[in-house]
């Protein structure tokens, strides 16, 4: 495919994502939404009340030659199947998260655009989020010295959404829902292989998946992390918790609000007094010293990396590689594999990855 001004793109269920998309791609000047499918009428409806081309079928998308690019938005079930044929169709393609249910079926769908010579990626969209990119900034700049332990949850009390995503057979559940992109950060943060992992489902809401998980990983550079999903938290613990060899770090949640506190080495180490605890008094748990510590709010990230939709252009006509490797998505799946199969034995699992 010659490299075009602007690149026809159709949206294959358009539900919350799939319109949500469409209001992304609004901003990207050589990108334009002409049209959309699903298999529920009412949502086709609302697609041509916002200027949408309504196809009748997935075979219509698929054999007009002026789409250039599919957008695959559906339930997780039927990714697989959708992206292999619109690869085949001669369509690159866009799926959301997760990409399968298993890790397998990714690598299916990998080796049939390698044969088509088609570009296929994954909507892994919150590697562009600014808590996790400013995390990512402390881990590179060591700005609380070597991180040895992290923790990053997502919590919430709404419960799993009353769709799909409480079935087992359309790939629902908190750990392929939200599990999935806290892990895709998590792997981000660290060129280190994993070493073992334990975890637990939560199964609070008597559902048929989880609605919820705690998983604890460590690595073979000796980090570890622990990763937590919850939607029966009506008090929700930090988004961020990062210790390092000089200092600590916290986000409280997307506003970015927190600190970062950091060992004031051009101080001598005071030695801390002892404070009331409780029924007994305690120097070890006693606060450092203002003058022996640096504070410093959170701050936005600089030169943020490039957009989805703009690397994704830049994929497909050859000038840049994928902000989302194949490979990466790929180790995030079989991570995903290990925590249930983690979960399901109550054992910590060692396994080098």
């Amino acid at each position: 495919m010659a490299n075009k001004s602007v690149y026809n793109l159709v949206i294959v269920g358009y539900g919350g994502m799939g319109s949500y998309h469409g209001q992304l791609i609004e901003k990207v000047p050589a990108l334009e939404v002409t049209g959309v499918y699903d298999i529920v009428d009412y949502r086709m409806e609302l697609a041509g009340q916002h200027g949408y081309h309504a196809y009748e079928s997935m075979e219509a998308v698929l054999s007009d030659k002026n789409v250039d690019i599919v957008l695959i938005a559906t339930p997780n079930d039927v990714h697989k199947e959708l992206s292999i044929q619109a690869l085949r169709a001669g369509k690159h393609v866009i799926c959301e998260k997760p990409v399968t249910i298993n890790s397998a079926d990714l690598l299916d769908i990998v080796k049939v655009a390698e044969e088509t010579g088609q570009t296929f990626t994954v909507h892994q969209n919150r590697r562009w989020d600014e808590d996790f990119l400013i995390i990512r900034d402390m881990f590179e700049k060591r700005a609380v010295g070597d991180v040895f332990h992290v923790e990053s949850r997502v919590q919430g009390a709404n419960g799993i959404p009353g769709d799909w995503r409480q079935l087992k057979a359309y790939g629902g559940g908190m750990l392929l829902d939200w599990g999935v992109h806290l892990l895709d950060q998590l792997l981000l943060l660290t060129d280190s292989k994993i070493e073992s992992v334990h975890a637990q489902l939560s199964t609070i809401l008597d559902t048929e998946v989880d609605d919820g998980f705690t998983t604890t990983i460590r690595f073979k550079d000796g980090l570890t992390a622990v990763v937590e999903v919850g939607t029966t938290n009506y008090v929700k613990l930090p988004r961020w918790y990062v210790k390092g060899t000089e200092g600590t770090a916290i986000i409280q949640d997307w506003d970015l609000s927190g600190e970062i506190v950091t060992r004031n080495t051009e101080v001598e180490k005071v030695e801390p007094k002892p404070i009331q605890a409780g029924r007994g008094l305690t120097k070890t748990m006693a606060p450092p010293s203002e003058e022996s510590t640096i504070r410093k709010s959170i701050e936005p990230i600089q030169n943020p990396p490039e957009e989805f939709y703009v690397n994704f252009l830049s994929v497909i006509e050859g000038s840049a590689q994928s902000a989302v490797p194949n490979e990466q998505v790929h180790r995030v799946l079989v991570l995903i594999e290990t925590i249930f199969e983690a979960a399901e034995k109550d054992a910590v699992i060692h396994k080098e990855f």
